[in-house]
């Protein structure tokens, strides 16, 4: 059995972590499993290869790239919301990895990596992990309160569109047109899965669920003191750590979690950020607070995780909620609110507290409630105890190997 893992970007980033965490767990199942992305890195392992090789497959990662976003240069009055069009990419089915490969399975495919129509051409089993809406979608990979991906897109509110024809509609046309009828389409959640199967797509589809993963060896608990002494954070106060990617993305609910400060002890709370903070939301922080930007090392996140008292979310929509499984994983209880994918995960006042869509106030009563708790330890065992059985390579790459098995029986 031979799997070739298709997503964009570097095996160090994003949703590409759970895919290459899926393709370490099936090696480790005794699944042949090989990766192909368009990453800048230079991998010296022989399973892991990229498109970008030279100077001239640079050029053309460019390219794909820019032809990728120039529709929506006629959608001047488009929100800041990330939007793919799929219209140009790499031919994967023209790389020694297609020929070698069984099952093509796709992740995250975005930024001018893979071209729609390109999937008509691979003639092999194909699964597909919905690792956000995307693959649903007429484009946008958050639709937040839109339901037209249930319908075929059109009238986008997200391009700012009052036409049915428009570019959302395009788009979902195009998905219609060349992904092939028998691909199977995983959700890393229940939420995302049931979504995946109402919508426009893929009502007739063969649409699955199977959790993300997370390498549980890699994230675990160290001693808070030992992780304060790291950082250099010297305070005797709860530590709250919160933080993302692009923390001022609308559906990462950033100013949720501001005015739930309104509702805290600045003289109980410490802040601990990370991911990208600007200056202007540091002004409005009145709390004693440290921000330790990007952590691209595993040891470094596991310490920030592990230094904390409470880590919190809040998330308007998540597919799964990555962060939240490895901050349980360190044992280290989490506060979300309870929706999307991430109310699978956390389960109340058993390995953290889920409050009530979209209340601040409650969001706050949660981090008091978990740092007040006489029971903390067991919290943070219980939370250790729920990512490792439900969410460890060992265990999803298990659920994959049986999925791909079924496939190719079939065939």
């Amino acid at each position: 059995m031979k799997v070739l893992h298709i997503f964009t970007g570097s095996i160090n980033g994003g949703a590409a972590r759970g895919a290459f965490w899926l393709h370490k767990g099936l090696l480790a199942h005794g699944v042949e499993s090989r990766i192909l992305n368009n990453s800048f890195d230079k991998y010296e392992d022989p399973d892991i290869a990229t498109f970008l090789t030279n100077k001239k497959s640079i050029f053309f990662n460019t390219l794909h790239k820019t032809i990728d976003e120039f529709p929506l240069r006629y959608y001047p009055q488009k929100k800041d919301y990330l939007f793919s069009t799929a219209m140009s990419g790499f031919d994967i089915t023209k790389h020694p990895f297609y020929a070698w490969s069984d099952i093509i399975h796709l992740h995250w495919i975005n930024g001018g990596f893979i071209d729609i129509k390109d999937l008509k051409k691979i003639n092999k089993p194909i699964v597909w992990t919905i690792r956000d809406m995307w693959p649903i979608t007429g484009g946008c990979h958050y639709t937040i309160s839109c339901k037209r991906h249930e319908s075929g897109c059109g009238c986008c509110p997200h391009l700012n569109s009052n036409k049915e024809n428009d570019l959302s509609r395009k788009i979902i046309n195009r998905k219609e047109k060349y992904i092939p009828k028998n691909t199977v389409l995983v959700g890393i959640s229940p939420w995302i899965t049931e979504i995946a199967r109402n919508s426009y797509l893929y009502r007739n589809f063969d649409v699955r669920m199977i959790f993300n993963n997370v390498d549980t060896d890699i994230f675990f608990p160290i001693g808070k003191k030992n992780a304060r002494e790291v950082l250099d954070i010297k305070t005797d106060k709860k530590i709250i750590a919160v933080g993302a990617q692009y923390i001022k993305d609308h559906f990462k609910g950033f100013q949720k979690f501001l005015k739930a400060l309104e509702y805290l002890d600045k003289e109980k709370y410490f802040i601990l950020f990370f991911g990208r903070l600007s200056k202007e939301i540091e002004e409005l922080i009145s709390f004693e607070y440290k921000y330790i930007g990007f952590l691209n090392d595993d040891i470094s996140i596991r310490t920030m995780y592990s230094c904390a008292d409470v880590y919190v979310t809040t998330s308007l929509i998540e597919s799964f909620g990555k962060t939240i499984v490895e901050s349980m994983c360190c044992g280290t209880p989490v506060v979300c609110f309870d929706v999307t994918g991430q109310k699978s995960i956390v389960e109340h006042k058993i390995t953290g507290y889920k409050a009530e869509p979209y209340d601040e106030r409650d969001l706050a009563d949660g981090i008091d409630w978990i740092v007040d708790n006489p029971s903390y330890a067991k919290l943070s065992q219980q939370a250790r105890e729920k990512a490792v059985q439900n969410f460890n390579i060992n265990e999803i790459a298990g659920e994959y190997k049986k999925l791909y098995q079924e496939i190719l029986k079939d065939e």
